[in-house]
């Protein structure tokens, strides 16, 4: 239990922090971008330790949440098909679409299943070759490896049946579309270690030096987040502007080549929609041509479905940290995880999620803490 004693030591929390007052002079917003971030900024209330002047906002680190409705509404379109087993990761199981989710489809007689690995896939492919099977392959680039090896291995062994549906969104894109927003207050960036663990962290160097916002990769225990709080004052204060990397026992600068040279053998770069936020240039993956044959938006021929996101859903302003999810007059009355109205809500890393798992509903709605 190394890291979780290393890493949650209360002294060493205290001792940056009393840091972070010390350097503070003024108002500052920072974005962490990743939701597991999200998550444990608010488990361990680290928000509520940093000074009022340093504001953290929730950026668009979520692949379920900003997976596009339109996106959704095919895979529900493909799920129903009788012809067609349709795989998913547990966590898209309940995000709504249009009309329902792909739980409601499947307590209508769908067969979807949930898979722990798209691997897993090539094994129902090979046990039902009656029968079509679509993965819904969503995520940043963390999960982008190992989805192309799954393409890649069906290609190799032939297995005609295994298909995937591509929703894969790039991180470094989504962060030039907030700083480039009239509606930006972000000054900078506690960046992805995650995604960085498999893509490195040069991509954000010239985002860095184009915005001129720091950025700092950033791990996921409490002292990572507050060091890389730590980190990104610094800088602003210094009036500087760079990529620094807190997380260096998983990140490096280059990343893992191995995974980057394989996702380029299966992908290329694509125009991508986000949900809530609209579409973004070059911004997602997409098949390549050679692997054609496994990409189910041309073997079902899907048609653009023409959607739009319920009126009261802030989720879009959640995800780009214009809002927070206690400013949706719905948040922890209509909208909640039993039945939410959107992706923020319903997803293990969405802020909205988070801030009802944590019960800063209950401080938002105070009548709702006195029926608790």
């Amino acid at each position: 239990m190394k890291y979780l004693d290393e890493y949650r030591d209360e002294e060493l929390a205290r001792k940056i922090v009393d840091e972070i007052r010390r350097i503070t002079t003024r108002p500052w917003v920072l974005m962490e971008v990743c939701g597991g971030q999200t998550h444990s900024i608010v488990k361990y209330g680290i928000d509520r330790l940093l000074p009022n002047a340093i504001e953290l906002v929730h950026g668009p680190g979520c692949p379920v949440c900003v997976t596009s409705l339109e996106m959704i509404d095919k895979a529900h379109a493909i799920a129903q098909r009788p012809d067609v087993i349709f795989c998913s990761f547990g966590d898209m199981l309940r995000v709504p679409g249009s009309e329902c989710d792909l739980l409601v489809l499947k307590s209508r007689g769908a067969d979807i299943r949930i898979v722990y690995s798209p691997i897993d896939c090539l094994k129902i492919a090979r046990a039902n070759p009656d029968k079509k099977v679509v993965f819904f392959a969503i995520g940043f680039e963390t999960t982008a490896p190992s989805n192309a090896m799954a393409v890649f291995q069906a290609k190799k062994q032939g297995i005609a049946n295994f298909s995937v549906l591509v929703s894969h969104v790039l991180v470094p894109p989504s962060i030039a579309s907030i700083l480039q927003s009239p509606l930006n207050r972000v000054q900078g960036f506690l960046g992805p270690g995650h995604v960085c663990t498999v893509m490195g962290y040069r991509e954000y160097e010239p985002l860095a030096e184009r915005f001129k916002v720091p950025i700092v990769i950033t791990g996921f225990e409490p002292l990572d987040i507050l060091e890389g709080v730590l980190m990104t004052i610094r800088q602003l204060e210094a009036g500087s502007w760079r990529v620094e990397n807190q997380y260096p026992r998983v990140v490096n600068r280059e990343g893992n080549r191995v995974a980057q040279d394989l996702v380029n053998k299966v992908f290329e770069v694509c125009d991508r929609k986000w949900r809530g936020v609209g579409s973004i240039p070059k911004s997602g993956y997409k098949l390549r041509y050679d692997f054609k044959e496994h990409d189910a938006e041309r073997i079902f021929e899907v048609k653009e479905i023409d959607t739009q996101e319920p009126a009261r859903c802030i989720s879009g302003l959640v995800l780009r940290g214009v809002k927070k999810p206690h400013d949706c007059a719905c948040f922890g009355k209509e909208c909640t995880p039993e039945h939410p109205f959107g992706a923020t809500m319903v997803s293990a890393e969405g802020a909205c999620a988070a801030y009802y798992a944590y019960g800063r509903h209950l401080e938002a709605n105070p009548q709702t803490a006195d029926v608790a």
